[in-house]
């Protein structure tokens, strides 16, 4: 049996489809910073994962590098969207709607897992979601996560609003005690993500990789 997830939504097909009906892209048609700064890490041919990849920005970027992309959004409005911009950017995606639980985890499948802006997450989906990805993941496979901090409660130019779905330093220390850390960083910087991170933002960046 499928456990709903626990997004703060009542519905949160309903409410991410409202969201992406409109033609514009509401984060923008770039990939995520903190994700075109260590995409590196991944090279070209390895299967990679674009979790809760709405409108297809990052999974578009990932494919770009040469990289095989599986991405995956419970908006299908969202994932039309994807898919228009992938074939703009005339690359390859292989695209599908589902939300984080019943999505069909492959263990040890990927060798990188991209995890940006996951946090519609409350603390027991996000331990699933988490488990998850670290299951999916071969060994050596790499984990590139970026969010926001509780300080982004006062800035309010995006994410959750909603404080138990934010990441704080110890807590991804924690989930990933079983990990290698190569980055952990808490910063802030002006983002110009669409219309919806835009302006001074706290964030937080991970990027790990699963121990050999």
């Amino acid at each position: 049996m499928t456990i709903p997830q626990s997004t703060g939504f009542t519905d949160a097909a309903a409410t991410w489809n409202s969201r992406f009906q409109s033609s514009t892209y509401l984060f923008g048609t770039e990939a995520n910073s903190w994700l075109k700064e260590y995409g590196h890490v991944l090279s070209a041919g390895q299967r990679v994962l674009s979790v809760a990849d709405g409108e297809g920005r990052n999974s578009v970027y990932l494919a770009s590098l040469g990289l095989v992309v599986d991405a995956f959004d419970i908006a299908e409005l969202g994932v039309a969207k994807a898919k228009k911009l992938a074939e703009t950017q005339g690359v390859t995606v292989n695209f599908l709607v589902s939300d984080c639980d019943q999505y069909a985890w492959t263990p040890n499948g990927y060798d990188g897992v991209a995890a940006i802006f996951i946090q519609f997450a409350d603390p027991e989906m996000r331990k699933r979601l988490f488990s998850n990805i670290k299951a999916s993941l071969k060994v050596g496979g790499y984990l590139i996560l970026q969010g926001y901090t509780p300080q982004q409660l006062e800035y309010k130019t995006g994410g959750p609003s909603l404080a138990a779905h934010l990441y704080t330093r110890d807590m991804l220390e924690l989930e990933f005690s079983d990990f290698d850390i190569l980055e952990l960083r808490e910063y802030e910087e002006n983002l110009n993500e669409g219309t919806q991170h835009a302006g001074r933002s706290a964030l937080i960046g991970l990027v790990a990789r699963k121990r050999i």
